[in-house]
């Protein structure tokens, strides 16, 4: 560092930011929401942490209960975000990272709706809409546990499977991520 910054500053005429700039291991070095790491002898990108947090908060203020959209408009926004953010880091190897990520981001989408639906003949009568057994949407559509943990049921996983969820418009972060590939 002590040597290649007078170059840069007197030869280049180029501004050296001191507090930025530092000499680091390649796997400790962030680089605009990238990381890198070796495989095989070369250098590889991947998201860095930090950047997929930063991802999952913007999805939890997109996917919020209190900003008044519909589900229309949220699809709207979402599908935004979405494309936006994978096209960002098509470069990385993101994809064992982002079943992971759409795990968790399917089960938001499946809380959204029960919380939707609020009172127990509304979760029923949509759970039955949605070909649940009457029964089992009796038992499902009476759960006292909280928004989470009923959103994660199986009963409420086979209504808003994932099919249904692309078929109301709701894209994933994979198949985003297989269409820049393929292109």
């Amino acid at each position: 560092l002590e040597n290649i910054v007078p170059y840069i500053e007197g030869k280049l005429f180029l501004k050296v930011n001191r507090d930025k700039t530092q000499v680091a291991h390649i796997s400790k070095v962030k680089y605009l929401g990238y990381a890198f790491y070796r495989f095989k002898g070369k250098c590889r990108l991947r998201i860095h942490p930090k950047s997929i947090t930063k991802m999952r908060n913007r999805i939890r203020v997109l996917t919020a209960r209190s900003n008044g959209w519909g589900n229309e408009y949220r699809v709207l926004k979402l599908t935004q975000f979405i494309r936006g953010w994978v096209n960002y880091f098509a470069l990385a190897d993101i994809k064992a990272a982002l079943k992971k990520i759409d795990q968790w981001y399917h089960h938001k989408l499946r809380t959204i709706y029960w919380k939707q639906w609020k009172k127990v003949k509304t979760k029923f009568h949509n759970l039955k809409k949605l070909g649940v057994e009457k029964e089992k949407a009796w038992i499902c559509a009476n759960m006292r546990n909280g928004n989470w943990y009923c959103s994660g049921y199986c009963i409420v996983n086979f209504a808003l499977n994932n099919n249904r969820l692309r078929k109301w418009g709701y894209i994933t972060f994979t198949e985003q991520y297989l269409k820049v590939c393929e292109n």
